[in-house]
């Protein structure tokens, strides 16, 4: 069985991690397939936007310790061999020049969070259930939870939720700034379908450009990310056809 499910449609790709039985627990193989499954969908021009989801009732569970066998977790760390394809898949997620939604159906917790912090966009079922756990088994975060979480929803509502390992809504989600929209699981496609339309309907240079400015000046002071916007050069191809309309008025 595959651990991650490909599927194109409508300049979309839709990947869905593929392990149900487990609620799509992520293992060394599975962040493996999600990578390679990027790629694929970084060379694939047809592909405007990817979606990352989970299939059955699970964005994903979160890692699974299962898969590191016998091995001592020293310090909290869950060591390299989740580490290094977690980061990977992160990492490349937040480089590819396409827009990247994390459409959370269900469970997401933990490092399955992290993942979905890593996506531009996050719509989340308003049922869906999410949370920090690292506190609860005494590991520390390592893809990128205390500084990414703290970004979208404030220091101390980061803390919050970090430090007490609690579970919360994807409706809270929505209300304390983590997702982008938080509909009824019944209506999370349709809600997507919508925002994927106007997004497509827009210059792909154009957003990847964006999506750059805004990773490569997150946290920096204003004078720098003004200096880096100024100073940084994109090739956007489409700019001439979009505005001949505006031309013959």
């Amino acid at each position: 069985m595959d651990s991650v499910l490909r599927q194109h449609q409508n300049g979309r790709a839709i990947l869905k991690l593929n392990r149900p039985q487990a609620l799509n627990a992520l293992t060394p193989q599975m962040l493996d397939a999600l990578s390679a499954a990027i790629d694929e969908a970084a060379d694939d021009d047809a592909v405007g936007i990817v979606i990352v989801s989970g299939e059955g009732r699970a964005f994903s569970a979160g890692v699974d310790l299962k898969s590191l066998g016998q091995r001592k977790l020293l310090n909290g760390a869950v060591g390299p061999l989740l580490d290094v394809p977690g980061r990977r898949v992160i990492r490349k997620i937040e480089t590819l020049p396409k827009v990247v939604i994390a459409r959370v159906n269900g469970f997401c917790f933990t490092g399955a969070l992290e993942l979905a912090l890593a996506c531009d966009l996050m719509v989340v079922a308003a049922e869906a259930k999410l949370g920090d756990t690292h506190a609860r088994y005494g590991i520390r975060p390592s893809w990128g939870m205390s500084q990414r979480l703290p970004r979208r929803v404030g220091v101390l509502k980061a803390r919050e939720l970090s430090y007490t390992g609690r579970t919360f809504s994807g409706k809270e989600a929505l209300e304390m700034g983590l997702a982008n929209f938080a509909p009824p699981l019944s209506s999370l496609d349709e809600v997507i379908d919508g925002l994927c339309a106007q997004i497509l309907a827009n210059s792909r240079d154009t957003i990847a450009a964006y999506k750059d400015l805004y990773r490569a000046t997150e946290g920096t002071r204003l004078d720098e990310g003004l200096d880096y916007e100024s100073s940084t050069a994109y090739a956007i191809k489409d700019t001439e056809a979009r505005i001949e309309s505006f031309r013959r008025r």
